[in-house]
């Protein structure tokens, strides 16, 4: 928590960064950089803020010297200030049910039934019908027991993609992500179900929309692209034909495409216009369409996404909601692909909380050598039994690399049996 006094109307503007020793560090910098490189590090990027005596503590362990932003207040008009009223400050704290292994098993009926249900949706609302919203609320209700249970298994799902589905999987992602960022945030049960929701119905507005245009590779028209845009609205007119749909899912699927600087679509709303569910379905909304295949561009790995989101921090995203999702998401989110130092592929099974670079994970390929059989490692236990540094992970891998796709673990009944 930011230890300084911030006046109504003012905020913290960046004036430069100056080198000082960790010795002087304190609680409410913000550190923008590092004496080594951040790779090297369990810390996601360089920039963060100290927010604690246990951050200072482990920066110290990676870091003689750091670079910290110097700041100066700045007055920021009622147009562009954020919203009151905001979910970031944490209402309410969740400690895991379950292990993941054990939700593994109930959470795989959700998410199949979920799936189901969400094409179904999407469906009627491209042959004109509209949204059974009991239906897509049962569906989120169990979406987010299922997270509060334990997010890793559900969100692990979340990560097996098919090409030729992109929209409904799409949707049905942005829902689990999102619901999983709202607890991270300590948004209570029901205001969760509501953000699930809006996540599940945000894309809606896409039916309306000529599917060759969704599909198409080459670059779009201005006229196509705008076409394209249109979705929003279509969204909102569908939703509130609707009976039972929520007017926060209604200003969601119309305002998700709208940035803070007021350079987004359909009306370039400023940042005040913007609700808070709407800034967090636009940064859930990106992150899961950049880290999956889509016909005209190939996914990225989850690490890169998440730098996107951190440069367009402020200006298409919310500041502080955009670093709060990078900690939610974490370095390495169940089912990344990741390579370790040793040359062996594994697939993210469960993250782990205190120490973000050591997740367990299953080994499934080795560049070295012809690997003897598939098994699953906890690398914080193998770094402390044989403190083998070639167990750390060297970077994250987009689906596909190596052959290596998580929906095809998914056919061949990789269920979290270890």
């Amino acid at each position: 928590m930011d230890s300084r006094e911030v006046r109504a109307g003012y905020m913290d503007a960046k004036v430069g960064s100056i080198k000082i020793h960790i010795s002087e560090l304190k609680i409410g910098m913000f550190v923008s950089k590092l004496d080594r490189d951040w790779l090297e590090t369990p810390f996601l990027m360089q920039g963060f803020m100290i927010e604690s005596l246990d951050d200072i503590d482990t920066v110290a362990e990676y870091a003689e010297y750091v670079w910290v932003d110097a700041v100066k207040e700045e007055w920021v008009p009622p147009e562009t200030r954020a919203v009151s009223g905001s979910p970031i400050a944490k209402a309410k704290s969740y400690v895991n049910k379950v292990d993941a292994q054990q939700e593994h098993r109930a959470a795989l009926g959700v998410y199949r039934e979920a799936r189901r249900l969400t094409k179904s949706l999407l469906d009627d609302a491209r042959f004109g019908g509209v949204i059974n919203t009991e239906a897509a609320k049962a569906t989120v209700k169990d979406c987010v027991h299922s997270v509060l249970r334990n997010p890793d298994a559900l969100l692990w799902m979340a990560r097996m993609r098919n090409e030729d589905e992109y929209t409904s999987e799409h949707c049905l992602n942005v829902c689990i992500l999102a619901v999983a960022f709202g607890r991270h945030l300590g948004m209570n049960e029901s205001e969760l179900e509501k953000l699930g929701l809006c996540g599940l119905l945000h894309d809606v507005g896409k039916m309306r929309v000529p599917q060759e245009l969704l599909n198409k590779v080459e670059p779009l028209s201005e006229k196509e692209f705008n076409m394209v845009r249109a979705h929003a609205t279509h969204g909102r007119n569908l939703l509130m034909s609707s009976p039972g749909v929520p007017n926060v899912a209604v200003d969601v699927a119309y305002s998700h495409h709208e940035r803070v600087d007021g350079e987004g679509y359909p009306r370039k709303l400023k940042a005040s216009g913007i609700s808070d569910y709407a800034r967090i379905i636009s940064i859930v909304d990106a992150y899961d369409a950049m880290t999956a295949d889509r016909c005209y561009s190939r996914a990225i790995p989850s690490t890169d996404a998440l730098k996107r989101i951190f440069q367009d921090r402020g200006s298409h995203f919310d500041e502080r909601l955009a670093l709060e999702f990078i900690k939610c998401v974490g370095l390495y989110p169940p089912g990344s692909l990741v390579e370790l130092v040793n040359g062996l592929i594994g697939i993210v099974l469960e993250t782990n909380n205190r120490f973000r670079h050591l997740p367990k994970i299953i080994v499934v390929m080795d560049l070295i050598k012809p690997l003897e059989k598939e098994q699953v490692i906890s690398l914080e236990e193998v770094e402390q039994r044989k403190l083998d540094k070639t167990y750390l992970i060297k970077r994250a891998l987009r689906d596909g690399s190596h052959g290596i796709f998580i929906r095809e673990y998914r056919e061949k009944g990789l269920v979290f049996r270890y």
